[in-house]
């Protein structure tokens, strides 16, 4: 068996960056032989990120970059906030999101494949599972074309935006619209780009929402006719433990639950389906209003919407889309 000195396990460590008692515990194993120790580290990485394969990576670092007309954002995960940020893991990203910005890739598996040092991500984040001792994974990765693109990282790492517009020369608006993406989370630019599913579900829940109201409203108002507080009796519980307390009689309560019921029942069968649908309408442009882009209130003026922002900096200026990365999200 070789002699492992102290200076070999600190050039191992050097190497690759894992412990010295796993680097130690490697040259014992191989004899020496850093080049066998490298491959035995790189092994026990694969078999360690199988084993944290199910586990949870909520934490991680998102950063974004723009070299001005092409933007990408990245988000490599890990489980801890220490690695997070961590200088060493921060510094990984950045190689990454450089290397691929670089070379002009679009895509998450191009990514993966990447050669950094001869060596692709895939190998490189299985080496940082092997240093760091965490489940670590490129979670996203996403890119951005257009005339001109801006990018902003929240301070802490934890959110990044990429912001497209048609024109040069808006450095400050082009800013400003990435903090806003970043601040407000927007779902998409305009209720033009918002999936037609999404639209459907939620003027869905405006309408089933709206006639809950409205009937709930007839409810109370028939109970307070009847002498009955509506808060005593909003539910079965309630009913039960305010009887219980002596807030309100048995009779009070079997009252109470027969006024729920027809009339419920009768306000339902009487509801304005043409004024529903106008309430719905409603809620669904202001669920557009704080959940589009041109159409929230830009975060630096109140009463000012995005769009007008745009408009007032540059008649013709135009946000062309936009992407946003953020832990947990």
């Amino acid at each position: 068996m070789a002699n492992i000195t102290a200076k070999q396990v600190n050039e191992l460590r050097q190497l690759t960056g894992v412990g010295m008692m796993d680097c130690k515990k490697a040259l014992v194993e191989c004899d020496g032989d850093f080049e066998k120790a490298i491959d035995y580290l790189r092994q026990k990485g694969q078999k360690m990120a199988a084993k944290r394969a199910d586990r949870d990576a909520n934490e991680g670092c998102v950063l974004a970059m723009s070299n001005g007309k092409n933007g990408a954002a990245i988000m490599v995960s890990c489980e801890t906030d220490f690695v997070a940020t961590n200088a060493g893991f921060v510094d990984f990203t950045k190689s990454i999101i450089t290397n691929a910005m670089a070379k002009g890739l679009k895509t998450k598996d191009e990514v993966m494949a990447m050669q950094i040092d001869g060596r692709a991500v895939a190998d490189l984040i299985t080496d940082q599972i092997a240093k760091i001792g965490e489940k670590i994974e490129l979670a996203h990765y996403e890119v951005l074309e257009a005339a001109a693109v801006y990018a902003y990282i929240h301070p802490g790492n934890r959110m990044a935006a990429i912001v497209g517009m048609n024109k040069e020369g808006f450095d400050e608006a082009g800013h400003a619209i990435a903090m806003q993406v970043v601040a407000m989370r927007p779902l998409a630019l305009d209720a033009e780009s918002i999936p037609q599913d999404i639209k459907d579900n939620e003027l869905k829940v405006a309408i089933e929402k709206t006639k809950e109201e409205l009937i709930g409203k007839a409810v109370d108002a028939a109970l307070k006719k009847a002498g009955i507080n509506p808060a005593h009796v909003d539910s079965e519980d309630h009913i039960n433990s305010n009887m219980g307390k002596g807030w309100i009689t048995e009779e009070q309560a079997n009252l109470a639950r027969k006024i729920k019921e027809e009339e419920a029942a009768k306000k339902a069968a009487s509801l304005d389906e043409k004024m529903i649908q106008n309430i719905a309408n409603g809620r669904l442009n202001k669920f557009f209003q704080e959940n589009t882009l041109l159409f929230q209130e830009y975060i630096m003026e109140s009463k000012v919407s995005v769009k007008d922002f745009i408009a007032r900096t540059d008649k013709d200026l135009k946000c062309t889309g936009f992407k946003r990365l953020e832990l947990g999200a």
